[in-house]
């Protein structure tokens, strides 16, 4: 086996599609497991796929899985559930896109449904409100953790730090819509390393980890394109038109038959906006969800926001799921002349649906397009410098989730274009601050694992609560 320099040029040959002799039997059974295991946020997801595809089945070569990665993370939505539908479409055209992608994220779907039902249900009972003031404790440090963490990766130079300290004063001051943090972001990468200036060199924020190299030539799929992999302008036509259907057309329907203010027309057309416009990853997400639902919707509170993140963090599957959650407590306290459960369900598979099924969209559409362009230098520029963008508006999520979690009263501040939440001192929840400060001591200092950090979190809390009640 040898390592891939990273001047490699793979060949444009074409491969027959199943070349690999990869069965999709074992494939589906392989999806599986890695959906059934995948907690931990999209650093760890990515790299349990890496070491289940490439390390352990040697389906796919370290090269090709990292420019699959780069083309996922300049896509909007989650890019972890994007990579697993991007690997099964090369191994198993569509239909391996479509099973490797909708495993990814089963398994979340159910575990955050049932979860939302027991949420509404009982989560005003002490022992539980107890249980979710530990889970965003814990989650306010794991926010902490990853600007940490990803900030190590992407701010390599004094460029990528401005770029990271600019995207958080637009953000966090101004109030700049973040589609049009990233967007700038993106631009002036491109533009950077089509300059050939080397602040704007290397890959993203999240990656496997390091170790010897399995070249793409070695892998069960090789290094040249299969014949599906190869761009078609008729079939990226007909893809498109059937994804597109079923996307917007449920989206119009709503709208038409129920009206703009109706919830679950306004839950359909929020979340296909976000699926367009929110690049950089989960923690990304939740700052644009977070700024919408909760201070223009209005659809929950903000520690409420939270404690869906918490619910995601435990369960398997992309993080971004936190979004079924907001549309099932929208729906549900909107329930018009349904019962508040069914209208609830309702509203959180319409966030599901509009969420993930765009994400199949860009896979089928434009990796074909991708796979030529493994090496751009362009690309690989555009992903730095949103990479480092994302660090200053994660950095921006975890104040705001700070603020709201810590202090029981926060009061708004406006003085010209600048605009900021000031919480007040005296309202300071000790116990809050507390059951974060154990959490960012287990996952800085002990490197404690996310599931660990958020259960003992959420035991302290109901701990807390039992002891209240005797004093």
């Amino acid at each position: 086996m040898t390592d891939v320099p990273a001047t490699h040029v793979p060949t444009t040959e074409p491969v027959r599609a199943h070349k690999h002799g990869i069965a999709f039997g074992e494939a589906v059974r392989v999806w599986i497991k890695i959906a059934c295991l995948s907690f931990g946020g999209p650093a760890g997801q990515i790299a349990l796929m890496h070491r289940v595809l490439v390390d352990e089945k040697r389906w796919i070569g370290e090269e090709r899985f990292l420019h699959a990665l780069n083309y996922c993370m300049l896509l909007p939505g989650p890019e972890a559930q994007q990579l697993a539908t991007y690997v099964g479409w090369l191994l198993h055209r569509t239909k391996g896109g479509l099973v490797a992608g909708g495993l990814f994220v089963l398994p979340g779907l159910l575990a955050i449904m049932a979860l939302s039902f027991v949420y509404v249900a009982f989560g005003n009972v002490g022992i539980v409100a107890g249980l979710f003031l530990g889970l965003k404790a814990a989650v306010l440090a794991i926010v902490l953790e990853a600007v940490n963490r990803i900030g190590k990766r992407a701010l390599r130079n004094r460029t990528m730090v401005a770029i990271a300290a600019a995207a958080f004063a637009a953000i966090f001051l101004f109030d700049v819509p973040f589609p049009a943090i990233i967007l700038a972001a993106g631009l002036l990468g491109y533009v950077g390393a089509r300059s050939g200036s080397p602040a704007f060199t290397g890959g993203g924020g999240h990656g496997p980890s390091k170790g010897a190299l399995l070249a793409d030539a070695d892998s069960a799929l090789g290094e040249g394109i299969p014949d599906h992999a190869r761009p078609n302008l008729g079939w990226a036509l007909r893809i498109s038109a059937v994804f597109l259907a079923l996307w917007l057309v449920p989206v119009a329907v709503l709208v038409l038959a129920l009206g703009t203010g109706n919830v679950f027309a306004d839950v359909a057309v929020f979340f296909s906006k976000m699926a367009v416009v929110t690049f950089g990853g989960a923690y990304a997400v939740l700052a644009y969800v977070a700024q919408q639902a909760v201070e223009h919707y209005g659809w929950l509170e903000p520690g409420e926001m939270l404690n869906g993140l918490g619910l995601a963090e435990t369960t398997p599957g992309p993080l971004i799921m936190v979004t079924q959650f907001v549309g099932f407590l929208a729906a549900f306290r909107e329930p018009g002349a349904m019962t508040p459960y069914v209208a609830g369900t309702l509203g959180g598979l319409m966030t599901t649906w509009v969420t993930f099924l765009p994400c199949f969209l860009w896979i089928f559409l434009g990796a074909p397009f991708i796979e030529r362009l493994r090496g751009n230098r362009a690309l690989s520029g555009a992903l730095s410098a949103i990479t480092a963008g994302v660090v200053g508006v994660i950095l921006n999520l975890a104040i705001w989730f700070g603020v709201h979690v810590l202090f029981r009263q926060v009061t708004e501040v406006r003085l010209g274009p600048l605009s900021m939440d000031v919480p007040r001192l005296a309202s300071l929840d000790p116990v809050a601050l507390v059951l974060f400060a154990a959490a960012a001591i287990a996952l800085f200092r002990f490197r404690l694992g996310v599931v660990p950090t958020l259960l003992g979190a959420a035991a302290a809390g109901a701990v807390w609560h039992l002891v209240e009640q005797q004093l």
